[in-house]
């Protein structure tokens, strides 16, 4: 599964494997399942996308400032990735990091995407993952974490709405991209 997104993308969002009743069923990553809803919806208030939803590869979706991608690029059996799934797929994630040459921050969607960018990138020493932690590469790029989007943490409110905005309201900040200045009307929340 492809990354997606704008190319001149200050925010990277680094996610663990498509899911096989979402990105493998629709053929974009983090489309057509809870995850993704949660994701965009978050993307769209921060002013990365230009809708809330997305369903399929032909909705209209168009991000800004932002790219989707992860370190595992097939639907792990279990949904499960394993670091050898992660290692075998890094050529792919390793080019398209290279391509994004407008990419300040990095936006880790739970612990292994955590550890996945923090290789990519080289960060050393790396912090503790937790919700809102924020680590420096060594060319002065930020990897931020979050709580992924996954079920497990949005049914329990282990990650609320309020703190994925927070998050990209951060990453805006930390790209030097201006903020936005309120949410956009109709704003929908979980």
């Amino acid at each position: 599964m492809p990354g997606f997104g704008d190319p001149s993308a200050r925010v990277v969002v680094v996610g663990l494997a498509p899911a096989a009743h979402g990105a493998n069923r629709t053929g974009r990553m983090f489309t057509g399942d809870r995850s993704g809803e949660w994701l965009y919806r978050a993307l769209w208030r921060a002013g990365f996308a230009n809708q809330p939803d997305s369903v399929g590869r032909d909705d209209g979706l168009v991000l800004t400032d932002a790219w989707v991608t992860s370190p595992v690029r097939c639907a792990p059996p279990a949904n499960k990735p394993t670091t050898t799934e992660r290692d075998t797929c890094r050529p792919f994630i390793d080019r398209e990091i290279a391509l994004l040459d407008q990419a300040q921050v990095f936006v880790a969607l739970g612990a292994f995407g955590y550890q996945g960018v923090c290789g990519l990138l080289d960060v050393r020493p790396r912090p503790k993952f937790g919700h809102g932690v924020e680590a420096e590469t060594p060319d002065g790029r930020t990897v931020l974490c979050s709580f992924h989007v996954s079920q497990q943490n949005t049914f329990t409110g282990r990650l609320t709405e309020p703190m994925l905005d927070a998050v990209f309201t951060r990453a805006r900040e930390l790209s030097g991209l201006p903020p936005v200045e309120s949410p956009p009307a109709g704003t929908v929340t979980g």
